[in-house]
């Protein structure tokens, strides 16, 4: 990604996953997109982070356990735990209710990308991981108040002077008339619903999905 916003500790392109409505399928975005990216990054890696305090989910969907009676596995919470099946890829989980900031963690991460899971909402938690961010995505399903949501997630990020790289339509195959004008960015591309008392990111389809809109990003230079 062209453009770094901000002098890190280290250098890493950061991608905002977001949008206003919960349910829409940002968590499954992150890890979807994170695990194509794996297949192409170096040896630096990819982080998923959960920047999600409230409701942290991320790690759950991931099947990576946080809790652990060992206490120096605490100093692996800000560089990530290893995804128990993708290589090159670590879960970062939200930090615990303890004030910690997600801001200045954010900005100490270490990778060749970096994928946040950002909460809903259009408050100031949702709005901090998108001003650390080189680039925000906005995923939302059909329904009309998530796409409303979106689209102020748009302004949102533009607001806080971050660009929008584009809209992921979740659980659909098709890109109804209008919604581009809506969101006012392209969207990029489709999610196709997984069967029921499916994994998405077990389902060959979805997974198919994540990776053709992980490899345009990379070859557009916007990941």
């Amino acid at each position: 990604m062209r453009g770094l916003k901000y002098e890190r500790e280290a250098s890493a392109a950061m991608l905002a996953i977001a949008g206003g409505k919960g349910g829409a399928g940002k968590t499954t975005t992150t890890l979807g997109l994170a695990a194509a990216a794996a297949d192409r990054t170096g040896d630096g890696g990819v982080l998923a982070v959960d920047a999600d305090v409230d409701m942290p989910n991320l790690h759950a969907m991931a099947g990576v356990e946080t809790r652990s009676t060992d206490p120096s596995r605490e100093a692996d919470r800000p560089v990530g735990l290893p995804h128990p099946s993708v290589d090159r890829l670590r879960i970062v989980p939200a930090p615990r209710q303890d004030g910690s900031d997600v801001t200045t963690r954010l900005r100490g991460l270490s990778a060749d990308r970096v994928f946040v899971d950002c909460p809903a909402g259009a408050g100031p938690d949702a709005v901090a991981p998108m001003r650390v961010a080189d680039a925000v995505l906005v995923v939302s399903s059909l329904c009309g108040p998530a796409l409303r949501d979106a689209a102020k997630t748009v302004a949102m990020a533009r607001a806080v002077g971050t660009p929008v790289v584009g809209g992921v339509l979740t659980r659909t195959r098709r890109v109804p008339d209008g919604v581009e004008r809506l969101l006012d960015c392209p969207v990029l591309d489709t999610v196709p619903e997984a069967p029921a008392g499916t994994d998405p990111l077990l389902t060959d389809v979805v997974r198919a999905a994540y990776a053709r809109l992980a490899n345009r990003l990379v070859d557009a230079e916007e990941l």
